[in-house]
């Protein structure tokens, strides 16, 4: 067994205080968001963790990265038919998270996901470099392949079938926008009374602020 209960931290860097904290979480996330970037430790600062329930009834996360937040939530790209296609096809109801560990942040956020309009998903994979179309293309994105030699002898038809021509977009791949029910912002603290403010939404379109024991 290995034994990991020595490794110790403590979280002094920041505070979030209810007096300093804008009414509206995207404000905040915005702000926090910046201040990672500005701080230059994260190597992709948008960088986030989908959690979704698949089709088998367990959770399953994995990184993917954010491409736009906005008032109306959070936007990101992948294969409608991949496995997390799919779990969101059957339940919609997902949580984001992102971890900045050089400034010993947190943000959790529940929400609901559904596809972005044709448009914004012809906008982005348009603006994409030409290999990655092809890649979008060519990868039926979680089913099972016999060997890479596999998907790169198939990327070689594609990059001949293509050359000098546009490449569309499938219509197995565009957005999803997770518009938030919750999110939580965390900042580490010294003796693990670490920082925690929730925001709810409610239904006059206002945010509960909460602060949540560590």
């Amino acid at each position: 067994m290995n034994d990991l209960s020595s490794y110790r931290k403590s979280y002094e860097k920041s505070e979030l205080l209810e007096s300093t904290i804008p009414e509206d979480p995207i404000n905040l996330f915005n702000r926090w968001f910046h201040e990672v970037e500005d701080f230059g430790g994260s190597g992709e600062v948008n960088a986030m963790t989908v959690s979704t329930i698949g089709l088998d009834g367990f959770p399953k996360s994995r990184v993917v990265l954010l491409k736009k937040f906005s008032e109306e939530g959070f936007i990101f790209y992948t294969n409608y038919n991949s496995e997390k296609g799919k779990a969101i096809a059957a339940n919609p109801h997902v949580c984001l998270s992102f971890f900045w560990p050089e400034m010993e942040r947190q943000v959790i956020i529940k929400g609901i996901a559904q596809k972005t309009s044709e448009n914004i998903s012809d906008g982005y994979f348009d603006s994409r470099p030409d290999g990655s179309k092809l890649g979008a293309i060519v990868s039926n994105q979680s089913d099972v392949i016999p060997s890479r030699t596999f998907l790169e002898e198939n990327l070689k038809k594609l990059e001949t079938e293509f050359e000098g021509k546009s490449i569309p977009r499938p219509e197995n791949w565009g957005g999803y926008l997770v518009a938030p029910l919750e999110v939580e912002f965390w900042q580490g603290r010294p003796n693990r009374l670490h920082d925690r403010i929730r925001y709810k939404s409610q239904s006059d379109f206002s945010w509960l602020i909460d602060r949540l024991s560590s």
